[in-house]
């Protein structure tokens, strides 16, 4: 067990399912106490019980976190659940496919509400209890398409890509306070939002095409570099991404 996480309380948002689950089971299994937050209350139930049942602790917390109305209270719930935050993982995410002439504005805002504004609202809320303990861990979840992209990923894209400047510039802001912030951008991996693709061949072989190592990654390979970047040992990395897309972006 990482005694770097032993005891610390991280959030995680989209923790009901896929990379946000791969994330926050990982943290748990090193002694994170975790805040597991997304729309579903019945898969947040299913997640807390499973990190339970391995001898973890976690807590589930239903939400939209693109809701002001609503991030403030869970903050407040967790806080007064746990006592303090150290980590905030923002994962929850919206995919939308959409030629740009058939995207309406609410669905453009939907994909920026959901993909960048909750992980404004999520920091504006917990940043202030992670202040003051000379320690702290942000991790803001892209995208491969962030760098890349395809047809139909307008609003995507755009709202990763703005994450990485977002993260850019709270990871100066809240330097003095040795609380680091840094992206993670994920390229193909084997989770159910992804099963429209890992589960045609056809479409698979396209995707993998693009990737050297020719597979798509597993959930459990980022749930291990989260709890690197979250670690003390990984106090000196802010304020970048790391890819993790088996070499997508490296062709």
């Amino acid at each position: 067990m990482n005694p770097n996480l032993r005891g610390k309380v991280a959030v995680v948002t989209g923790a009901s399912r896929g990379l946000g689950k791969a994330m926050a089971v990982a943290l748990a299994s090193e002694g994170a106490r975790v805040a597991l937050v997304s729309r579903s209350a019945e898969d947040l139930a299913r997640v807390a019980a499973e990190i339970t049942d391995a001898g973890g602790e976690a807590a589930p917390f239903p939400a939209d976190v693109s809701s002001e109305v609503q991030v403030r209270r869970i903050a407040a719930d967790i806080i007064a659940r746990f006592g303090s935050v150290m980590i905030l993982i923002n994962n929850a995410g919206l995919a939308m496919r959409r030629p740009v002439t058939e995207l309406t504005p609410d669905e453009w805002r939907a994909v920026l509400e959901t993909n960048l504004t909750s992980a404004f609202l999520m920091s504006r809320s917990f940043v202030p209890f992670m202040k003051g303990n000379g320690y702290g861990r942000i991790l803001n979840i892209a995208s491969v398409m962030a760098s890349v992209s395809l047809p139909g990923r307008t609003a995507y894209s755009a709202s990763k890509s703005a994450l990485l400047g977002f993260t850019r510039s709270l990871a100066q802001e809240l330097a003095p306070d040795r609380i680091t912030v840094n992206t993670i951008s994920p390229g193909l991996f084997a989770t159910e939002l992804a099963r429209p693709i890992t589960e045609d061949p056809g479409l698979l072989a396209q995707f993998l095409a693009n990737i050297p190592l020719n597979r798509p990654g597993n959930p459990e390979e980022i749930g291990q570099l989260a709890v690197y970047l979250c670690s003390e040992a990984a106090g000196y990395i802010t304020g970048t991404d790391i890819l993790i897309d088996g070499g997508w972006t490296a062709r």
